[in-house]
Parts: C-alpha cells; sequence; structure tokens
C-alpha cells in the first residue's frame, strides 16, 4: 500500500497543527465576518510571493530551482500593492513560498503582516501536489533527486507543506492563513480526496487550489471579445465551494498575470480590461472575485499597480456592492451558503 506523507502524524502533532489553523482561520474570518453576512460582491486581491520564469527577460529560467530567492522589486512590489490596498480599506492576502524565511531579512514581510495583511502557505519549493513520479515535485529535485531519497512523492508534498508552517512561525510568529496551491487546478481537488485528508490534517479548514478553464491567445496575439466572453463565463466556475469532507474550496479567478503576460504576451491594457470585464461580472451578481497576481511578473508588466489600483476603484466604485477582504471571508461565505449535498450554492 501506497504511503502517504501525512499518516505518520502523532495525535498531538494533528492537534497542534489543527488548531493553529483553525485559530488563524477564526481571526482572518471574524475579521470580515460582516462582510459575508451581507449581499455585497467579495473581492480578493492575492499575491503569490515567489519567483516566475520569464520575468524579467524571457530567457530567465533559474527561478525554477530557487522560488524563494526573491529579489529587491519582487519585496518591495509586494509592500506597495499591500500599502494601496490598505489605504482602500481592504487587506491583500499573500501566498508565501517557505524558501523566503531562508533569506536574511524577512522585516519586509513581517511589516506586511504587522499591518494586518494575511500571508498563507504556497508549500517550501512550490512542488506540484499532483506529482506521482519523484521527478515530477519539482525542478529542484530533478537536479538533486537525494533531496527526496526513498521518500514517496506524497510524503515530500506534505512535508514540503508542513516545513512552510514551521518556517512562518519561525520567521514571522504566526500561522499561514489558508494555503494555496503551486499552480491551478481545472477541476480543484475534487478527484483527489487523499490530499484534502492531508491539508485537513495539517490543519488547514480551506484551500485555493482550482482554476478554471478557459482560452487564451497564442502568444503575442490580442484578445478579442469572443475571449474576453469566455474569461468573464468563467467567473461562475471561480464560485468557492465546500468539497464532501468539509473543506473548503476558495479558486483562483481568471485571468492571471501569468496566463496574461506568459502564456499569451498580452499588452496590459488588455489584461486590465479583462479584470474589468470579469470583476464587473462578479459586482453586478453579488459574486466572488479573486484577483490572483505575482509581484516578480507585475513588477516588470505593470509597474504603476494599475491591476490593483483598478481593482480597489471598481470596489470603491460599487459602493455597498462590494468589499475587498481576504479569502478566510470568502471561505467563511461558503461555509454559510453550504448546501445539504456539501457542495456551495
Amino acid at each position: 500500500m501506497q504511503r502517504t506523507g501525512h499518516r505518520h502524524w502523532t495525535r498531538r502533532r494533528f492537534l497542534t497543527a489543527a488548531g493553529a489553523g483553525a485559530a488563524a482561520a477564526a481571526a482572518g474570518a471574524g475579521a470580515n465576518l460582516r462582510a459575508a453576512d451581507g449581499d455585497r460582491a467579495l473581492v480578493a486581491i492575492t499575491l503569490d510571493l515567489e519567483m516566475s520564469r520569464n520575468f524579467p527577460a524571457r530567457t530567465d529560467t533559474h527561478w525554477d530551482f530557487e522560488k524563494g530567492n526573491l529579489n529587491d522589486e519582487t519585496k518591495r512590489y509586494t509592500v506597495e500593492a499591500c500599502r494601496r490596498v490598505k489605504a482602500a480599506g481592504g487587506i491583500l492576502h499573500c501566498f508565501a513560498v517557505g524558501r523566503v524565511f531562508e533569506q536574511e531579512s524577512v522585516a519586509w514581510l513581517k511589516e506586511i503582516v504587522q499591518t494586518g495583511h494575511p500571508v498563507g502557505n504556497h508549500t517550501y519549493d512550490h512542488v506540484n501536489l499532483l506529482a506521482t513520479r519523484p521527478e515530477d515535485v519539482q525542478f529542484r529535485f530533478q537536479r538533486a533527486p537525494w533531496l527526496i531519497a526513498s521518500r514517496t512523492p506524497a510524503e515530500v508534498i506534505c512535508d514540503n507543506i508542513r516545513l512552510t508552517t514551521a518556517a512562518m512561525q519561525a520567521r514571522l510568529g504566526i500561522a499561514p492563513a489558508g494555503f494555496r496551491t503551486p499552480g491551478g487546478f481545472a477541476d480543484g481537488l475534487r478527484a483527489r480526496p487523499d490530499l484534502r485528508e492531508m491539508l485537513r490534517a495539517l490543519g488547514f479548514g480551506w484551500v485555493s487550489s482550482l482554476y478554471p478553464r478557459h482560452p487564451n491567445t497564442p502568444a503575442g496575439e490580442e484578445p478579442g471579445a469572443v475571449l474576453y466572453d469566455s474569461i468573464v463565463r468563467a467567473q461562475a466556475d471561480a464560485q468557492p465551494f465546500v468539497y464532501p469532507d468539509g473543506l473548503v474550496e476558495v479558486p483562483m479567478s481568471p485571468i492571471s498575470d501569468i496566463g496574461a503576460f506568459r502564456n499569451g504576451r498580452w499588452r496590459l491594457e488588455s489584461f486590465l480590461k479583462a479584470i474589468d470585464l470579469s470583476l464587473t461580472w462578479a459586482i453586478e451578481h453579488r459574486a466572488v472575485f479573486d484577483f490572483l497576481g505575482h509581484p516578480s511578473c507585475l513588477y516588470v508588466a505593470d509597474p504603476e499597480f494599475r491591476a490593483v489600483d483598478l481593482i480597489c476603484a471598481l470596489v470603491r466604485k460599487a459602493g455597498p456592492k462590494a468589499v475587498l477582504v481576504g479569502l478566510d471571508t470568502l471561505a467563511e461565505r461558503a461555509r454559510m451558503r453550504q448546501g445539504p449535498s456539501g457542495q456551495g450554492i
């Protein structure tokens, strides 16, 4: 029988981690619970704190092996984005890979936390949760397979998540505010109850793993009306729900900055139009919008913070119809609206 990385946990370790995760979730949800009660759109701005291949130059691929070695530009962009969202009356939800905490100073990240912005777990090495072969876990382990040794992919993945939680507690003094998978999966974790069980055992009440299917342009071709319409339609598939076992899914809303600027090679104006159309749909339907960005990409593609400012402006314009919140609040709304079948409604 295949071993899974979480089954060797002692009961004490499980309860300790579960308690820490629940406390973090309760703190985040409690701060914004009134937003989940109201009939209004819940809008989240999230940034994955990692380095991105092809940025700042198209030829840059070395980041695949050092995802957490954040450069100064990425850090500065994150701090300023958080400041802008805070000034707009909201919070910005970050997800950090664990290797960030190996850097000499995390003072910039402590500043973010102290000003009220939550930081979640994004695994230590940016690992692929769906990997079933050691070579598919992460580029780093292809180059240095001895780091895995005789462990199964499931054990490596579990330890990668656990180490990030430990690193956050050691360097920031906090438990992670939720968990986001590296990469997004079109069906989330619907077909992986084993992974959902692992995450619950590690203390997480919600996961952000689902990124809906949608078309994109060939690289360098600007999007047209048909593509924009398809991205807006995909927003309906990016709404939070509850898995049968109680774990909440908080999807990412398309289109991400990586999808636009790396895969599609869009102009910034096209990206902003997609955000405008998608967020307008969410506000009109009192739905959820979860912007997915990467400061290591955005400082190159959007140095003037136009995407962040646009989202804040649209929420402000919507008045009582929308509010800027963290993902804890999105998860809480899904729990409140949970249907009898265990799926969000």
